[in-house]
């Protein structure tokens, strides 16, 4: 399905980036991964604007077009109580600045039929204490996938997905930590990879815009104290 194709994985080297990059590479794609971990491609940081650049100007100059972009590196995750402005400010460069300019950077070589795919989080309607630098980060490429959508409009499809609980070590859940989700299982990175192939596919042509989340049914499971055993004890634990 993507012989010959062109795919740029931000993040790529661990966790669902790898997962992405490792099915890319079976479907027959040449796969580019930045990560600050060891890869086979390029090690830098996304929040560096010179690193970006320069990562960049390498996928062109290997391969001369880009044909899907999919932006996953992870975010720094600290609370109000603890984040500083300079983290702060870092989760967004990674979260949200890095996607912006790379495709940016990328928009005069997207290939006809190109694809953007970004990875968000259930986080972007929906929060935990102590989570905001990753939450606003996470909402904000959320937005900025139907900004996109309509700027790139006719040139560029691109979509975003919200991943919920993904195990990224594959680890088989019992109990309540599965029979909580609608979906009766934790999620794993192939349930987030198989999605980002099928958006950047043909079968996708008609999907610009939008957001999926994937998060086995979480986001739509209503809890109120002492309903269908939910509870909620002293000092906020279930």
């Amino acid at each position: 399905m993507f012989e010959n194709k062109i795919a740029v994985v931000t993040g790529g080297a661990k966790g669902i980036g790898k997962a992405i990059a490792d099915e890319f590479r079976k479907a027959g794609a040449a796969v580019c991964v930045i990560d600050l971990l060891p890869n086979d491609y390029y090690v830098g940081d996304l929040a560096d604007q010179a690193v970006l650049e320069d990562f960049a100007r390498k996928v062109i100059a290997d391969y001369g077009h880009v044909d899907y972009l999919v932006n996953n590196a992870l975010p720094l995750m600290k609370g109000i109580s603890e984040c500083t402005y300079e983290e702060f400010n870092y989760a967004l460069r990674v979260g949200v600045t890095a996607p912006f300019y790379l495709t940016k950077l990328f928009a005069p070589h997207f290939a006809p039929g190109a694809a953007i795919v970004n990875i968000s989080s259930s986080r972007d309607r929906m929060s935990q204490p102590q989570t905001e630098s990753y939450t606003a980060a996470k909402g904000g490429i959320s937005a900025l996938t139907h900004a996109l959508a309509v700027s790139l409009a006719d040139k560029v499809r691109v979509n975003s997905i919200s991943p919920g609980w993904i195990d990224t070590n594959y680890t088989v859940y019992k109990g309540p930590d599965a029979v909580q989700q609608p979906a009766g299982r934790v999620g794993n990175p192939l349930d987030i990879a198989n999605m980002a192939l099928y958006l950047c596919s043909d079968k996708a042509g008609f999907i610009t815009g939008e957001n999926i989340c994937i998060d086995g049914g979480m986001t739509r499971l209503m809890i109120y104290h002492n309903d269908f055993s939910w509870t909620l004890g002293e000092g906020g634990d279930g």
